[in-house]
């Protein structure tokens, strides 16, 4: 039996060395809003950051895409 669970995520991204955007180290919340308060805690002392949901049963490693919440600052290309 599928036991999905929801995950909320604050992404930061980054400059590296050659000026490009990279993600930074992830932060996971417990609610939407506390994921959204962070990222854009994040966004204020890095370049821009993201908040986003996953939905699936870790159990077998299965997951919806990803639900992107907000969006704060510079982000990523590759995100969508």
């Amino acid at each position: 039996m599928a036991e999905n669970i929801t995950y909320y995520v604050a992404l930061p991204f980054v400059r590296n060395e050659e000026g490009d955007l990279v993600a930074g180290e992830a932060r996971d919340y417990q609610q939407a809003n506390t994921a959204i308060r962070g990222a854009r805690s994040m966004a204020a002392v890095n370049a821009g950051a993201i908040a986003f949901s996953r939905t699936g049963d870790p159990n077998i490693g299965e997951f919806q895409p990803a639900q992107i919440l907000a969006r704060f600052g510079e982000i990523s290309d590759q995100v969508e």
